[in-house]
């Protein structure tokens, strides 16, 4: 009796192309090198734990920095001249020199602060207003804020300041600009700091999960030379411990932001106190996304860097005996 070969049992059986096939292995080691971290959950949090923190302090003190800068974003007033009239110089006088300083080409704003305008404030802002309402006569001068414009140079700066002063009305000519450059200088050196520190301890997490993932070799060792002697490549055998150094980075990475974000959370009170205290708009910056993912890129790129060195370090000196 003939058998008839049905047309589906005679069809080729369709394999999946090459990117998909190297997809599905990476996947599949992907999640065992996820189940391994969870079977060993305590020694596994400590290492994501010193990742985290490693990675939370340069990305706080760069946030520390950030927000000072964006306070002293409104310092710029700073660097306005106070022409302070002689006392015999009317209200009058002091807005008729206003309007002709005004009027020069490296000016930018002018504003008079009147005698009587000065004191107000100075009663509003010190507290002392019923003392100073005992004052027979009204000891601050006529106040003339002159902001320079935004082309002068330093040598333009110092010339402004020498025109100002010889003015016969002047009685004296207040800039203080030295405290701000040197405040931007500090900065910049603060900045510099937080990115040498931030590759340091970047070098220290390689070297943790490295030494994390050297163990891991030791400890897998047979499975290892059991596994070359049947042709696996040291590229076969290395991928899991790529993975898991991935894993390492990625979640110390998480808990990094979540770290600098509670750290924030609590930062709101006091920081709105203050604001209250100095009746100043003061709001606390956060990180952007941006920096968000630059974090969590930088913990999985030195989790794979650890781990690929000592992955490569150590699976040459594995081979069958």
């Amino acid at each position: 009796m003939a058998v008839t070969r049905h047309s589906d049992a005679v069809a080729p059986v369709r394999s999946s192309g090459p990117f998909t096939s190297w997809l599905a292995r990476h996947f599949r080691t992907a999640i065992g090198s996820f189940g391994r971290l969870l079977r060993q959950p305590f020694a596994s949090l400590m290492i994501v734990l010193v990742i985290a923190v490693t990675l939370a302090i340069p990305a706080a003190l760069n946030l520390i920095v950030k927000n000072v800068q964006s306070v002293s974003a409104g310092w710029d007033n700073a660097l306005d001249f106070s022409i302070f009239l002689r006392r015999d110089v009317s209200e009058t006088d002091a807005e008729k020199l206003a309007e002709i300083i005004g009027q020069r080409a490296d000016v930018e704003l002018v504003r008079l602060i009147t005698a009587d305008e000065a004191l107000e404030e100075f009663k509003r802002q010190s507290g002392f207003g019923p003392s100073l309402d005992q004052l027979r006569d009204n000891p601050l001068p006529q106040t003339i804020v002159v902001r320079p414009g935004a082309a002068n140079t330093s040598q333009s700066m110092i010339l402004l300041h020498e025109e100002l002063g010889n003015l016969p009305e002047a009685d004296a000519v207040q800039v203080d600009t030295e405290w701000v450059q040197r405040f931007h200088a500090i900065l910049d050196i603060v900045r510099q700091a937080i990115t040498i520190g931030a590759a340091l301890l970047g070098i220290a997490i390689i070297v943790i999960i490295g030494n994390t993932i050297r163990l891991d070799i030791q400890n897998r060792r047979e499975e290892i030379e059991v596994t070359k002697l049947i042709g696996a490549s040291n590229a076969f055998v290395r991928r899991p411990f790529l993975w898991s150094g991935f894993w390492y980075g990625l979640f110390g990475g998480l808990l990094a932001l979540t770290l600098v974000q509670y750290g924030l959370f609590l930062l709101e009170q006091p920081v709105a106190r203050l604001a209250g205290l100095y009746q100043a708009g003061i709001v606390v910056k956060n990180l952007s996304a941006g920096e968000m993912l630059s974090i969590l890129g930088i913990g999985v790129a030195l989790g794979l860097a650890g781990s690929w060195l000592a992955a490569a370090r150590h699976m040459r000196r594995i081979e069958p005996r």
